[in-house]
């Protein structure tokens, strides 16, 4: 009994004086997971800011991208043609575009390979059109390329049987079938008005 006494004393004192000790075993790759983080947090911040560099600086040079609206980029060019064509080119589609991306889990490693995932609440700002909000997914494989972490892949998704866009297209679809069914009774009205004058 006085061994064991000894003993639990005596792991107690080397966890005292050593208390990283244990932390390093619970989570052996929490710099990575922090230098992941920054990654992540540098691609929304350049979402958000509208700057594209910032989101390209955090990229493979081979990073594939595939966007909300089913498109793939490869490169960093054509990460950057696509975004000019969508946001910040002379026949853009969208005046803004921000974000407010989490992190589901945290990221699992395969060596110097990381998998990530999380949602999205996005914020859309159309040239031809007010405003709108989406939730949305993304997945990401990440590497460490010479003591760096880069994003290689990037999927962007979203809910296409259920989301803002499909219950507005609905609410405008019921409004223009009410609309008609009102303006056929009109019509109707006035053509029997019409009947009996003459």
């Amino acid at each position: 009994m006085k061994i064991i006494r000894f003993m639990l004393l005596f792991l107690g004192m080397w966890a005292l004086l050593d208390g990283n000790a244990f932390a390093d075993v619970a989570d052996p790759r929490a710099e990575d997971r922090q230098a992941l983080l920054n990654v992540f947090h540098e691609i929304e911040a350049g979402i958000n800011e509208q700057n594209i560099e910032r989101m390209v600086a955090q990229m493979a040079p081979d990073v594939t991208v595939t966007w909300l609206n089913g498109e793939t980029s490869r490169g960093p060019d054509q990460v950057r043609a696509y975004y000019q064509r969508m946001v910040t080119g002379p026949n853009h589609i969208l005046n803004k575009y921000t974000t407010a991306a989490k992190l589901a889990t945290h990221a699992r490693f395969y060596g110097d390979v990381a998998v990530a995932d999380g949602t999205m609440q996005d914020v859309f700002t159309p040239v031809a059109r007010k405003p709108f909000e989406l939730s949305s997914n993304w997945s990401s494989t990440s590497a460490k390329i010479n003591g760096q972490w880069k994003v290689v892949a990037l999927h962007l998704s979203s809910n296409v049987f259920n989301n803002t866009l499909l219950t507005e297209a609905k609410s405008t679809a019921k409004l223009t079938a009410a609309g008609g069914a009102l303006g056929g009774l009109v019509l109707a009205g006035l053509a029997c008005w019409w009947r009996r004058r003459t």
